[in-house]
Order: structure tokens, then C-alpha cells, then sequence
């Protein structure tokens, strides 16, 4: 069947059977890239440029040079159904790749796949593929070029030449059918640049957080083991839940590392994430001078401050049994025994030492109480 083709209705893109090659300059190896094909329906403006592979990146990557280049959007995008642009091939429904989806939407246009082993649905294209293999290809055979920078370069010269030629069948150039009917029929180009984005299914660990590229970022905790779906780019990680966008994260390429929301994590786990040693005084100094200097050298004498949490976080509990005044007399006492422990505070609680002054204790020879001290009368 004839096709006609209407100015701005669609954009053909391929990648061309035969490629270029770059040479490394290290070790003189000659390295084969891609060469990725578009083409405008109605003018046949053609862009081309080499990319070092057909993966999902360069294959996006390349839609958003060619509509720069193009300065605006076509109605449709019609691609072959390769992996890079459709996950699942089919002639009725094919499902797009989701960025590739992502894309479509962030430009207002759609992707329109060809139908399997239908060529046809793409002549534009394939039509331009060949004219690139004759017209660029075939010129850079004898070349030698040591970066993908520098052949894009040379393809760009080479494309530019190829647009303005006129081509005999419409008696005019490809670049001057395009200024004429195509440019305004485009729509606009947004404002912003397309950012690639990476989806991928994760399983949110035991520990509350998910794993993309060896650094691990918190959901919450009620989501352990569950399957969710993550969008991450080079600056921010997204995860999504039944549809719904969950939380995200700056992205960050420390591996082995942690990024954590503290409303993420269980309340048992907020509360000693919150301690730190500069708090344990703060909360000290809320009960008194002794209080403070028992904390004090409880965290000093730890090889590390954490192994002193404990201590002072029972020394807190103890507060709210006993009562902030007996507490701080009963740390008193502590410090005058040199005692720096959790256990001799509860002792002296326990046994009402905090209430015996110092002083009458002295005169009157009170025996110490503690739990490891047996006394006279345990051996009769």
C-alpha cells in the first residue's frame, strides 16, 4: 500500500547493519560501534551518529540528540522491535520498555514499534540507513579515528552535506523539503533535557533497605521482604509501591554504604539511632551535677562511646523508677565509691543507700551494701 506521509506525523529511527569503527589508541585494537539512524517522514531529514552500543542508554540517548537536532517533536516515534526499545515483541500489542515509555510521555509524543518482519512499516528509514551506509559509511572506510568524539565529528560533516544534497526524485534537499513543510508542523521541544532513568525490581531486606549498584537505601519498615519497583538516574533514587511513589533518595555510588530515613526505621530503632554521647550529657544535665559526671566517665573509660550507651541508658530507666532526685544522689554516691557502672547505681537505688548521708554513714560505721558483698551473718 502507498504511504502517505504527513509533515511532523512520525520519526523513523534504526540502527544500521553495518558500523563503524574506532581504534584504541593504547593498543591499536579496532573496536566496532553502532550507528544509530533517524529519519523525519514527509522531508527526510536525516540524522545519524555513532554510539558504542545498542543498550538502553545509547539507544535513548540517541532519541534525545536526534529531536535537538530535529529542533522539535514528531506525533509518533516508530522503531523497530528491538530489545533496547520493547521488552516484549509482538504484532498487536508490544510493550514498549518503560523509559523508553517515560520518554515518549516527557516529549508528548508516542512509540508506534513496526510490526515484526514488516520492514515496510519503517521504509523511511530503511531507505536512510542505506543512503548513511553509501553516503557515510562508505566515505569513512579509509579513516582512521581514535575516539567516538572525533568520528561524530566526522559523521556530523558528512550528514550535513548528505541533508543539503538534492535528491532527484523531489527536485529539492532533504534540508530544504524540511524548512519548507516539516520545522513548523513539529511540536516544541520541553524545556528540559530527558534524563535516562534505569526501573528495576527490588526486595526490600531485613534490614528495611533496597540494593541498587552495591549501596543499599531505606524503605519502611513495613515493607521488609516485600517486591517493589526502583527508577534510579545518576541523581536520585525513587521507589515506587504498588504504583505509588514511596520515598526517594539522593543517589550515591559509595559502595557497601548506607542512606537511611530516620522515619523509616522501627521505633525501637529511632530511639537508639538518636542516642549519641553529646545527647547522653544533655539528658545528664537535666538531672544534676553528679548525674553528669558519672555519664561522663562512663563514656571516657569505654574503649569506644557506644559501649557506654547501654550503661547510661539504664542509668536513665533507673530515673524513671526511682525518681530524678534519688537518682542523682544515688550517682553521688557512686562517684564517692569510684563505682562507674549501671549495677552499682540499681544496688545503691535498690538498697536506699542514696538516702544515708555521707557523713552519718562515717560516724556510725554503716556496713556497705552491695549484692556482691555476702556480710557476716551469711555464714552462720
Amino acid at each position: 500500500m502507498r504511504q502517505v506521509h504527513e509533515a511532523g506525523a512520525k520519526l523513523f529511527v534504526d540502527y544500521s547493519g553495518k558500523r563503524p569503527h574506532v581504534v584504541d589508541p593504547a593498543t591499536g585494537q579496532s573496536i566496532e560501534v553502532e550507528l544509530f539512524v533517524a529519519a523525519l517522514g514527509a522531508s527526510n531529514l536525516t540524522y545519524a551518529e555513532a554510539t558504542p552500543t545498542q543498550r538502553g542508554e545509547d539507544w535513548i540517548a540517541s532519541h534525545v540528540r536526534a529531536l535537538e537536532f530535529y529542533g522539535g517533536v514528531t506525533g509518533a516515534i516508530v522503531p523497530d522491535q528491538l530489545k533496547s526499545g520493547v521488552t516484549r515483541a509482538c504484532l498487536y500489542e508490544p510493550e514498549v520498555q518503560r523509559t523508553y515509555e517515560e520518554l515518549a510521555r516527557h516529549y508528548g509524543t508516542t512509540v508506534l514499534p513496526a510490526r515484526p518482519k514488516h520492514p515496510r512499516d519503517k521504509a523511511k528509514v530503511e531507505v536512510a540507513v542505506l543512503v548513511a551506509q553509501r553516503w557515510i559509511l562508505a566515505r569513512l572506510r579509509h579513516e582512521t579515528f581514535f575516539s567516538l568524539a572525533t568520528l561524530n565529528a566526522r559523521i556530523a560533516e558528512l550528514l550535513a552535506e548528505l541533508n543539503d544534497r538534492q535528491m532527484r526524485g523531489y527536485g529539492a534537499s532533504r534540508r530544504a523539503l524540511f524548512e519548507s513543510i516539516e520545522r513548523a508542523a513539529l511540536r516544541p521541544l520541553p524545556v528540559d533535557r530527558f534524563e535516562f532513568a534505569t526501573w528495576k525490581l527490588a526486595t526490600v531486606h531485613v534490614d528495611y533497605h533496597i540494593e541498587i549498584t552495591g549501596h543499599f537505601y531505606s524503605v519502611d519498615h513495613s515493607f521488609i521482604h516485600e517486591r517493589v519497583d526502583v527508577r534510579f538516574t545518576d541523581r536520585i533514587v525513587e521507589v515506587f509501591i504498588r504504583g505509588e511513589r514511596h520515598t526517594s533518595h539522593v543517589r550515591s555510588f559509595v559502595r557497601g554504604r548506607h542512606t537511611t530515613k530516620p522515619e523509616h526505621m522501627p521505633k525501637a530503632h529511632q530511639k537508639h539511632a538518636e542516642w549519641s554521647p553529646s545527647r547522653m550529657q544533655s539528658w545528664a544535665a537535666t538531672i544534676g551535677k553528679s548525674t553528669v559526671a558519672l555519664v561522663g566517665l562512663i563514656l571516657e573509660e569505654r574503649t569506644h562511646p557506644e559501649q557506654g550507651y547501654r550503661s547510661c541508658l539504664g542509668i536513665i530507666r533507673l530515673g524513671k523508677r526511682y525518681g530524678i532526685e534519688r537518682l542523682e544522689a544515688a550517682c553521688g554516691r557512686a562517684l564517692g565509691a569510684q563505682a562507674r557502672s549501671y549495677r552499682h547505681v540499681e544496688s545503691i537505688l535498690k538498697h536506699g543507700l542514696d538516702r544515708v548521708p555521707l557523713a552519718e554513714e562515717k560516724a556510725g560505721g554503716t556496713p556497705v551494701e552491695h549484692e556482691n558483698i555476702r556480710g557476716r551473718g551469711y555464714y552462720h
